[in-house]
């Protein structure tokens, strides 16, 4: 199509020219799927020029419901009631825009069939709480309605009067002052970035607790990095990348929040650097679930080891071979 008024924004222009909505014109504006001339453009309020070729490519359909696929899972636990998996960096939990296969949600449907939870939604059945796509770790998956719910109780709690635990290891940018301590900020969707999260006065709470476990020393002594274990007592999304940031101590590799931690890389070890470029997200794994089971009432607890990626960035970093990180106190 080509557009016919000058200055006009480039959402609106081709919803007067279709009809499609100018929300869904907007999403696909935002999904790269709008070109005009033969450059991409992601921005709704972009000003078209009278004359500009514009191109909407539409995707097919999706399927209403997520579709079984045949995706490897590391299973840790498995009963009638839930399954409990050590996610993989790079794995979606659910569909949604730009992930409609592919997903955790897939994979599970495959392996449960019609036995997973269906509360969350056809989208994100048996979904209680999610990782970011490039966290690794543990997360628990109702295969019952009663499961769900029970399990979703919990979280809603944040363990204060239950059993729920959820502790993660973060490799952070430079070292706290002190040996452990507490962000108690709230949490909002970002004013600008809307794929971003934000500490906002009127956000809903976030309480995130931290303890000092190592320090790195860059090729200066000084110390460069350090990794954490940080305990949620809530669970926002991205709660653990904007509280650190917010310390100062931003995750290694989050481009998202901490970008401008990027030239801190020249103060790494040759091996440090490789393995920070080699890991390409950020350096953060759900070490440590546990909670009540919803049926038995029995206090389950699992851990999970270092990925191969952290490992090598945590070995890179203190250029000598350690231990692996202490347990959390039970």
């Amino acid at each position: 199509m080509t557009a016919a008024q000058k200055g006009e924004r480039l959402d609106r222009t081709l919803a007067q020219a279709s009809d499609l909505s100018r929300s869904r014109l907007k999403n696909l504006i935002l999904a790269g799927a709008v070109t005009v001339g033969q450059r991409t453009i992601r921005d709704p309020g972009h000003r078209v020029n009278a004359g500009d070729e514009i191109s909407v490519t539409i995707p097919p359909d999706a399927p209403a419901e997520p579709q079984g696929e045949d995706i490897p899972l590391t299973i840790v636990h498995e009963d009638d009631a839930l399954i409990v998996i050590d996610k993989p960096k790079g794995l979606v939990v659910h569909p949604a825009a730009g992930n409609q296969s592919g997903t955790l949600v897939n994979a599970l449907i495959a392996h449960c069939g019609a036995s997973l939870s269906g509360i969350g939604g056809v989208k994100r059945p048996g979904i209680v709480h999610r990782l970011d796509k490039d966290t690794t770790g543990l997360m628990v998956v109702a295969k019952t309605d009663k499961a769900h719910r029970a399990l979703s109780a919990q979280f809603a709690d944040h363990g204060r009067t239950g059993d729920l635990e959820r502790e993660y290891l973060a490799f952070v940018w430079g070292a706290p002052d002190r040996p452990k301590g507490s962000v108690d900020a709230p949490l909002g969707r970002h004013p600008q970035a809307r794929d971003k999260q934000a500490i906002r006065p009127d956000g809903r709470e976030a309480v995130t607790h931290w303890e000092l476990l190592e320090k790195y020393p860059g090729i200066d002594g000084k110390t460069v990095a350090s990794l954490l274990a940080c305990r949620l007592e809530t669970g926002r999304t991205h709660q653990i990348r904007v509280h650190l940031a917010h310390l100062g101590h931003p995750l290694l590799g989050d481009d998202t929040y901490g970008p401008g931690f990027k030239t801190k890389a020249v103060h790494l070890s040759e091996n440090g650097r490789q393995a920070l470029q080699a890991l390409g997200r950020q350096a953060l794994h759900a070490h440590i679930l546990g909670f009540q089971h919803p049926k038995t009432g029995d206090v389950l607890r699992f851990q999970s080891r270092l990925p191969d990626d952290l490992s090598s960035l945590r070995h890179s970093l203190s250029g000598v071979r350690q231990p692996a990180p202490r347990a959390a106190k039970t």
